[in-house]
């Protein structure tokens, strides 16, 4: 389903295509890419995006399963309006906005979902068992980590419920950018990426 905006069938929308708010943490491009890869997405696939920011993965997703449905859920109002401010630019009709938090308010999602992006959380694990509990059959968990107490939470997490299929990778990116007279390569934050299948 491409956008006027994005009239394409792969991934990896430039970052300067979205709206954003000052402070509001947003996926880069080239981590999208990672994110998106692991989560294996089908034309029909039910995606959860939880702490879903700026709405970038909700917004990829949403173009790459025409047939599924989004459910991006954040918990602070002015960003929810963002990404749904975000959603009518690239024209899509597929992407739910959920304000709330997880994993609180995720008991009141009805669609069980086929793939879940996690974006960072404070209740990490709560937010993993939950999520578990919903998380249909041969479903793919996909979470980031942007420092080693998340990390390790994951990895807890992932072995408590014996996640199959583990994989964890690093981002190292960089981008070339022009800084005075110069051409210089600057590094994108590095992210951890671990995903994994629930096989039962």
């Amino acid at each position: 389903m491409p956008s006027p905006l994005w009239p394409y069938t792969s991934p990896g929308i430039p970052d300067e295509l979205f709206d954003r708010l000052p402070g509001i943490p947003m996926s880069k491009r080239e981590v999208r890419l990672l994110l998106i890869s692991y989560l294996r997405l089908q034309p029909d696939s039910i995606v959860w995006d939880i702490g879903a920011g700026t709405g970038t993965i909700p917004i990829e997703t949403g173009l790459l399963c025409p047939q599924g449905r989004i459910f991006a859920i954040e918990r602070d109002e002015e960003v929810a309006n963002l990404i749904k401010k975000n959603c009518d630019r690239f024209g899509l009709d597929n992407v739910e906005v959920i304000e709330g938090s997880a994993p609180e308010c995720l008991e009141n999602l009805s669609d069980r979902p086929h793939r879940v992006c996690i974006e960072g959380g404070r209740q990490i694990k709560l937010i993993l068992n939950e999520v578990w509990q919903r998380l249909l059959p041969t479903g793919r968990v996909v979470a980031t980590a942007a420092n080693l107490e998340s990390l390790y939470a994951i990895s807890e997490g992932f072995a408590e419920l014996q996640v199959r299929n583990v994989e964890v990778v690093q981002s190292a990116v960089n981008r070339l950018e022009t800084r005075g007279l110069h051409q210089t390569f600057a590094a994108i934050n590095p992210i951890f990426i671990l995903s994994g299948e629930k096989l039962d």
